[in-house]
């Protein structure tokens, strides 16, 4: 049998993670028992709740183990079985963390059809970003017809869905991203009727002129002053999505309103979510995400880091923005 690699957290983060955090181990695989498969795979996703599981705190999850293997969504194809429910051959999704092979009794995966989309989609547009997208948009803020819908790290993950989700919806889009070559994607490939880059100087400035018509719906995926100023703009019985707030996930910035009263005023709701609550609507998401990807109706970005050695790295660029889209680490 292979030897297996993978990385397990060797301390809690202090300020931002380090490489440090992180440890390499290298051991057998073993032969898979009664009811096992052995699962070789192809892509690990990274995404920004990782970094929040790393700390030892209270969340609506608990916290990674210490000297265990990270946690992360992935791909691959079964390489042995004693599974009646898998045979080799089988393309699953699970989570199977930082690592090259898992050994796993069935329970969390799922065999995907790779014949009309790439396999990594099912850990990017067509997986778990994608359904937070769909739950959020759709379950949330529930746009109407003509209404304005602002999405933060609009090229991300789960943002670029929540872009087109919306204009599907007949919407108007509106992106914060970072940076002017995110900002042109947005609007040339994913369809958004404006996107405001957030670095810019006078973002402020710019984000009033790109929402005439104010805010009726807030996908926020990033907290910090560009939800601060947003908020500003919200028209009576707006909708707010919280999803993420990666600007406060290493402690630099905090994410607040800046008056309660905002939400009183303008009789908005706001409401976090977390998708992994809300498994009975992930079919119904999923047929959706995949027919549109399908025919070509839903388009997404990745930034593919290659070997499981520059997964940390990979981790702590994308807490800062340099991902263009999905970051993926590519183990095959």
């Amino acid at each position: 049998m292979p030897r297996n690699k993978g990385f397990v957290l060797a301390s809690r983060p202090q300020g931002e993670a380090k490489a440090e955090n992180f440890r390499l181990v290298e051991q057998d695989v073993g032969e898979p028992g009664e009811g096992q498969v052995l699962v070789k795979h192809h892509y690990l996703s990274l995404d920004p709740y990782m970094r929040g599981r790393m700390d030892e705190s209270k969340s609506y999850a608990a916290s990674q183990n210490l000297n265990e293997t990270m946690i992360g969504g992935t791909v691959g194809e079964v390489v042995a079985s004693k599974n009646p429910n898998f045979k080799v051959g089988d393309h699953v999704v699970g989570s199977g963390g930082w690592q090259l092979y898992q050994l796993s009794d069935g329970k969390g995966l799922q065999k995907i059809d790779t014949s009309r989309v790439p396999i990594q989609a099912y850990v990017g547009a067509l997986g778990m970003p994608g359904v937070t997208a769909w739950y959020g948009l759709n379950k949330i803020i529930a746009p109407k017809k003509g209404e304005t819908v602002v999405v933060s790290a609009a090229t991300g993950a789960v943002g670029a869905v929540v872009g087109q989700l919306a204009k599907g919806k007949g919407a108007r889009a509106v992106g914060i991203a970072g940076g002017p070559d995110k900002c042109r994607y947005a609007t040339d490939e994913l369809g958004y009727d404006a996107c405001v880059d957030h670095r810019a100087p006078d973002f402020a400035e710019k984000l009033k002129a790109a929402l005439p018509n104010g805010v009726d719906g807030l996908f926020e995926n990033v907290g910090g002053q560009p939800f601060a100023l947003t908020t500003r703009r919200l028209n009576a019985f707006a909708r707010i999505a919280i999803c993420g707030l990666i600007a406060s996930y290493e402690g630099k910035e905090k994410s607040s309103l800046e008056d309660l009263r905002i939400l009183l005023v303008n009789r908005a709701k706001i409401e976090g979510f977390i998708v992994s609550d809300h498994l009975a609507l992930w079919p119904e998401a999923l047929k959706e995400l995949i027919e549109l990807a399908a025919t070509g109706k839903l388009k997404w970005r990745e930034t593919i880091a290659q070997g499981l050695e520059s997964a940390p790295e990979a981790f702590f660029g994308m807490l800062k923005g340099k991902n263009f889209g999905k970051q993926l680490v590519k183990l095959i």
